[in-house]
């Protein structure tokens, strides 16, 4: 089930293409420990939840610390938009809305990856914090680290 997302959301879109195999895409990212390898550091990923039967259905909760300052999630697995996809969505967190689409294309040169992430902020001293830390430059790093790591995984 997919909720409606709010008017000020905007979106976010990272692609790369990797010489990879669609097989060994779809297995990296359901791995228990994917989301682990794919968080940068400084942040520290600390798993307390973890009630996925598939890629696209169940749930995670979890914790980002950000150095001393913690942010808690549960994110809800769900379908994609086509058939090699998935995409998680804050079921709640810190973000006022976020899901993330993970879809996976075969292209000539192996497997398109496209993380297209649709965000909105909350108000606040806690919308300005994940402006800061999930929204424009950070998310670019962020999402090229994720890529790189993905690359590094899947050969």
């Amino acid at each position: 089930m997919t909720e409606q997302q709010p008017s000020n959301a905007h979106t976010f879109t990272k692609k790369s293409v990797m010489k990879t195999t669609l097989s060994k895409m779809m297995d990296f990212h359901q791995d228990p420990k994917a989301l682990s390898n794919l968080t940068p550091p400084p942040i520290f990923m600390q798993l307390h939840r973890d009630d996925r039967t598939s890629i696209t259905e169940g749930e995670l909760e979890f914790t980002l610390w950000f150095g001393p300052i913690p942010f808690r999630w549960v994110a809800r697995h769900e379908e994609g938009p086509t058939e090699t996809s998935f995409a998680d969505r804050q079921v709640s967190g810190p973000m006022a809305y976020w899901r993330h689409e993970h879809i996976f294309t075969e292209v000539d040169d192996g497997v398109e990856l496209t993380d297209r992430v649709t965000i909105a902020h909350e108000s606040g001293l806690k919308g300005l914090f994940t402006r800061l830390m999930f929204d424009g430059i950070p998310l670019q790093i962020l999402f090229f680290y994720r890529h790189l790591r993905t690359r590094m995984a899947t050969r």
